[in-house]
């Protein structure tokens, strides 16, 4: 089963780079970030024609998460749990089911930018870089109650992290910024020891490795990039895990996203 997560930078803007991404590799999953739509508004039937169930968690202009399966979707949730007052349309989870279940949550973790501390160090409530730390504290609980579970289960999408200085081109140029902020990484590195395994990580070592591209200052000719979409797996999806791959090609062609889409191919 070929499970792949791609932050399409807006449904409208690239409908056809996508459904033509979609026919060439041929996922059987698909969960999508930023779509930037109403669920009303968004394009299924396009997808629907090429055999796949949707189900979406939309927002006007901004945010926006979607399943795409060629497999029925049961138990769909919507929203991260543990904040009912949050409004912002950033997760999405679901159960596929090939030779055994599969749990898929897809996620579009805050930017957290502009990174707002008080004079002790201590993000400024209210303020967009706390905002990032407490979904990500929301997203630990919920990680552990997958893990509690114990069957098979994956955390896919853009996590708006640099887990590491060879995850970009220049870290010395993302030091102070929320993707690479010592507190971003420490929470996220605080999910993963709770049990998972980082798919791309446990196949592929070594720097050069990146998911998305700025629009600014000629950074995709450059290979200016960072690694900031990510897979997170269950022991019981670990055990699996046959590959994961980047598709880096797809950011040369004509209006793509400022993301490129990584899958993982489990034995299901």
């Amino acid at each position: 089963m070929k499970i792949a997560s791609f932050n399409i930078n807006g449904i409208k803007a690239r409908v056809t780079a996508l459904c033509d991404w979609l026919d060439e590799a041929q996922p059987d999953v698909v969960v999508l970030q930023e779509i930037k739509s109403v669920d009303e508004a968004f394009p299924r039937e396009l997808f629907e024609e090429r055999g796949y169930n949707v189900e979406t968690h939309g927002q006007k202009s901004f945010n926006g998460v979607a399943i795409l399966s060629k497999l029925p979707l049961e138990d769909v949730r919507r929203g991260l749990p543990g904040d009912d007052s949050d409004e912002q349309a950033r997760w999405i989870e679901a159960t596929v089911v090939g030779k055994q279940a599969l749990r898929i949550c897809g996620l579009y973790l805050p930017n957290g930018n502009p990174v707002e501390l008080t004079e002790t160090g201590v993000p400024v409530a209210g303020g967009k870089y706390a905002y990032k730390l407490a979904w990500m504290e929301r997203l630990k609980a919920r990680a552990a109650e997958l893990l509690a579970e114990e069957m098979p289960a994956l955390m896919a999408g853009d996590y708006n992290i640099i887990p590491q200085a060879e995850d970009a081109k220049r870290p010395e140029a993302w030091r102070e910024d929320a993707l690479h902020r010592p507190e971003s990484r420490a929470a996220f590195q605080r999910i993963v020891n709770l049990g998972f395994t980082e798919a791309f990580r446990s196949r592929t070592l070594g720097p050069g490795h990146y998911t998305f591209w700025d629009y600014q200052a000629g950074a995709w000719n450059r290979d200016d990039g960072i690694r900031i979409d990510h897979v997170l797996l269950t022991p019981q999806a670990a055990d699996l895990l046959r590959d994961c791959q980047i598709d880096k090609e797809i950011r040369g062609r004509e209006k793509p996203s400022d993301h490129v889409p990584i899958w993982v191919d489990l034995d299901l």
